[in-house]
């Protein structure tokens, strides 16, 4: 199988006209510089490295609420619904989201996954027929990590985590911990954790971030969230000079789940550049979850995205990875390309 036009290869997203062959055990087998007639640009598919799908039973629900009054364990808004909703109602909701997401790109997303055991095998019933990898970072118990892909804190001033800490180490699995949203309170306890990853970061200070730089522990930040819960916005630039970032969307309360949006948003905002950007919304986040795609690089998965460059939106740009980060969206999807599979997209 191959697909042709201008490929954002490796990881400097450089622009090549070409072919991408794909191999029939759906990796890259090579990355062949031609001339095409295609004028499709060929990207990694997105990896949303945090989110909260849970709650896709109550879009947009809790407007004017605080960040505690919506989110907070265990009685904000989203916790009652979860308790009121029934499984199959969270099931197909989550399903939905999901369809959603692999629709408009993204081939994975590490979700905080609130029901222990059981939230987790909802997850996996919600993706069993699609083409996304949705990762349980599961929250309640030990054996809710074990029975999914790593632990999801809530946040150290909610509870001591060392036990759960310990487990997911020695279970060799990820994790995570949100750290630094409402305040800086939490962030040096959750550092001395020594979590794979902390999520949001909105409010470090320079001893925070001078830890940072010593760990390098990654981070994933949800701009669009932090904003509508009032929070405030992460210092990205200065984060970014000190570690790995990557990009989630959050609850599904409170935006879509959509990678295109979370990239334009943080690229009109920031002073990122959009290499960096494209960076946080794939190979860096895979990176976090240790899966073997994020990038064009033969060897790697082909999980691919294949978006129409003589679309009406993207026609004419000069810049490929700048039109993807900050102009791209779902009617621009033409294709997402899974390993030997193809998933014809719906705009």
């Amino acid at each position: 199988m191959e697909r042709t036009g201008t490929i954002l290869r490796g990881r400097e997203f450089e622009p090549v006209e070409g072919r991408v062959v794909i191999d029939d055990d759906g990796c890259i087998e090579a990355i062949e510089e031609t001339p095409v007639e295609s004028d499709d640009i060929i990207l990694p598919a997105f990896v949303n490295a945090h989110t909260h799908i849970g709650d896709s039973i109550a879009k947009e629900a809790g407007g004017g609420l605080s960040l505690e009054e919506l989110v907070a364990p265990p009685d904000g808004l989203k916790h009652r619904l979860l308790r009121d909703a029934s499984r199959n109602e969270l099931v197909t909701a989550m399903e939905q989201s999901l369809r959603f997401m692999q629709q408009a790109g993204t081939a994975a997303c590490l979700d905080f996954r609130e029901g222990g055991v059981e939230g987790v095998r909802m997850l996996e019933d919600a993706a069993d027929d699609l083409a996304i990898d949705a990762l349980s970072f599961a929250r309640g118990s030990v054996d809710a990590m074990h029975a999914g892909n790593g632990f999801g804190a809530s946040g150290a001033n909610d509870d001591n985590f060392d036990q759960e800490r310990t487990a997911t180490r020695e279970a060799g699995k990820p994790f995570g911990i949100h750290a630094g949203e409402v305040d800086e309170s939490d962030i040096n306890p959750a550092l001395d954790l020594d979590p794979d990853f902390l999520v949001h970061m909105v409010h470090p200070e320079q001893v925070h971030l001078e830890r940072i730089a010593d760990s390098e522990i990654p981070i994933v930040v949800c701009p669009r969230s932090n904003l509508v819960t009032d929070v405030g916005l992460s210092p990205y630039e200065e984060l970014h000079e000190r570690t790995t970032l990557a990009l989630g969307t959050d609850n599904v309360m409170l935006n879509s789940p959509s990678m295109f949006r979370e990239m334009e948003f943080l690229a009109k905002l920031s002073e990122l550049p959009a290499t960096e950007i494209l960076r946080m919304a794939t190979v860096n986040g895979a990176e976090i979850a240790d899966l073997e795609y994020g990038l064009i690089e033969p060897g790697r998965e082909a999980r691919l995205l294949v978006l129409g460059g003589d679309s009406d939106n993207l026609i004419g740009a000069r810049d490929p990875v700048r039109a993807v980060v900050r102009r791209a969206g779902v009617d621009d999807v033409r294709e997402v390309v899974s390993g030997a599979d193809v998933d014809e997209s719906a705009s």
